[in-house]
């Protein structure tokens, strides 16, 4: 699992993204993305994949956009 926290002065809240990769009984790989404000439920998105090479590489995209966009790994310091 990779978490990522955005602090942004601006914003009264923090906000969160989350990108989760899972194996399912279908023998397919789930990608969830998850994003909103922390400490509340935010939006979510679910993509499935037939390999997990594929489900690790678009995870891995979503991780440097979500790093372009300010999101920092969780309990690090930016």
């Amino acid at each position: 699992m990779l978490s990522f926290v955005l602090t942004n002065d601006r914003q009264p809240r923090t906000r969160f993204y989350r990108v989760d990769i899972a194996y399912n009984l279908f023998g397919e790989y789930s990608v969830v993305r998850e994003w909103g404000p922390k400490g509340r439920r935010g939006a979510h998105l679910l993509v499935w994949f037939s390999n997990l090479r594929e489900a690790c590489l678009a995870a891995e995209g979503w991780r440097k956009r979500a790093l372009r966009r300010g999101y920092r790994l969780e309990g690090k310091m930016p």
